[in-house]
């Protein structure tokens, strides 16, 4: 790079120009002593990063612990588990006649059994609300 200058209105005189020698910063510190480090303000852990293998004891125990929280959880939802209804051994389609009541019918298809739980097994087959049957209606109920 080269300055261009005016000494005298009529001459011009072309001079190189030089860079400016770059100084470092005078350090603060005595020679020989440890340099300074600026950290970013973000705190690192002081624990050992590396990761510890898994050794084959540790696997065999995290497998019995999971096969203990699995059986305790089947067991758990077997007695917690309410009673189910045997289902009848047979069931018949029957259409219910004109003036029958739920009860009538009961009796008609289960004689041997009691009127009340062939009811309520009639009612649950059918996902009736209430006893009240129209003639003709066609319905699930258990026979015997």
């Amino acid at each position: 790079m080269t300055i261009i200058t005016r000494e005298n209105p009529t001459d011009v005189v072309v001079r190189p120009v030089r860079p400016a020698a770059r100084r470092r910063p005078e350090s603060s510190r005595p020679a020989g002593s440890p340099l300074r480090y600026h950290t970013t303000g973000v705190l690192m852990s002081r624990a050992s990063h590396r990761r510890k293998p898994i050794t084959p004891v540790t696997t065999v125990v995290l497998a019995l612990v999971a096969a203990a929280i699995t059986i305790w959880l089947g067991l758990v939802a077997q007695l917690g588990a309410p009673a189910e209804a045997t289902e009848p051994g047979q069931l018949a389609v029957v259409q219910v006649q004109a003036g029958e009541s739920l009860q009538q019918l009961a009796q008609r298809v289960a004689p041997d059994a009691p009127v009340g739980v062939v009811v309520d097994q009639i009612r649950e087959l059918n996902e009736l609300e209430s006893a009240a049957v129209d003639a003709g209606q066609t319905l699930i109920a258990p026979v015997g």
